[in-house]
């Protein structure tokens, strides 16, 4: 996996896991509702990216909604902050750029999103995600799923979408 993707799947994991990230007290929670129906509601709600991973929950993307500027500026500060110091890759503040998530079609990406292989793959191909596809799970996505998806949560959500189709 390269480091703009590690990047991306590190921030996507969100505000509640993405440790020493603190983005004004923000935490998203989702419905456990366990029914196809209750996970069908549930999938839609939260925004899956064609990983499983959950941009409703991206920090970048909960900056790219504050309304408040200076609120703003402090969570795209933070963001800065943690990559430069978990990826050693110095990053200034005018580099943490606006993001309507990676399903987007002509919005704004974050441009880790955009550099992102498996975004690539599952959007020339036209899936809705990578559950739909039917080489599921592929190498680079198993590769995302050891080295990115920590908690393991991308790879239930997609694992469920696949059971259900």
């Amino acid at each position: 996996m390269n480091s703009e993707c590690s990047r991306r799947c590190l921030l996507m994991r969100g505000a509640d896991v993405a440790a020493g990230l603190v983005l004004g007290g923000i935490v998203l929670t989702s419905c456990n509702n366990q029914s196809r129906k209750g996970a069908d509601e549930k999938m839609a709600s939260e925004m899956i990216a064609y990983c499983g991973l959950n941009c409703v929950k991206c920090p970048m993307y909960l900056a790219t909604r504050e309304k408040n500027a200076e609120k703003q500026r402090q969570m795209r500060e933070q963001i800065a902050h943690y990559i430069t110091k978990h990826f050693g890759t110095e990053t200034r503040l005018e580099d943490i750029t606006d993001c309507d998530g990676c399903m987007i079609k002509g919005g704004r990406l974050f441009s880790s999103c955009k550099n992102c292989q498996i975004r690539k793959c599952a959007a020339a191909k036209g899936l809705r995600n990578c559950a739909y596809c039917d080489k599921y799970p592929c190498e680079e996505l198993s590769k995302f799923f050891n080295t990115e998806d920590i908690e393991g949560e991308a790879q239930k959500r997609l694992d469920t979408i696949k059971a259900g189709l």
